[in-house]
């Protein structure tokens, strides 16, 4: 097994290990949230805290989506700007190379 089979494994396990955190927190808010609701019968409340999870995963779910995004779009853009910035710093370069020869060469045989 090489580094990168490695890499994506912990990947995949961290993956793993957030999205059950996830539940289990959604599970607790959901719980929480339905037992503030103590007119409701034991099933009641039951359903409630499941349908809480399931929003509160959905809308995180929708969140996270949002973020991979702007990510990309962030990425994007960071990518272009350094890229234009690595094409002016080297024309930059060769501008001043151009210029340090022309002068060493006027130095060297005055007119």
């Amino acid at each position: 097994m090489d580094r990168d089979d490695t890499a994506a494994g912990m990947a995949r396990l961290e993956g793993y290990l957030m999205s059950q955190a996830a539940r289990q927190e959604a599970r607790r808010a959901g719980e929480d949230f339905a037992r503030g609701l103590s007119w409701l019968g034991p099933l009641e409340r039951d359903e409630i805290a499941r349908r809480f999870a399931d929003e509160h995963l959905a809308l995180r779910r929708e969140m996270l989506g949002a973020v991979a995004v702007r990510i990309a779009e962030l990425r994007t853009e960071y990518g272009d700007r350094y890229a234009y910035l690595r094409r002016r710093t080297l024309a930059l370069a060769l501008a001043a190379v151009a210029l340090v020869g022309a002068a060493a060469g006027w130095i060297v045989t005055p007119g």
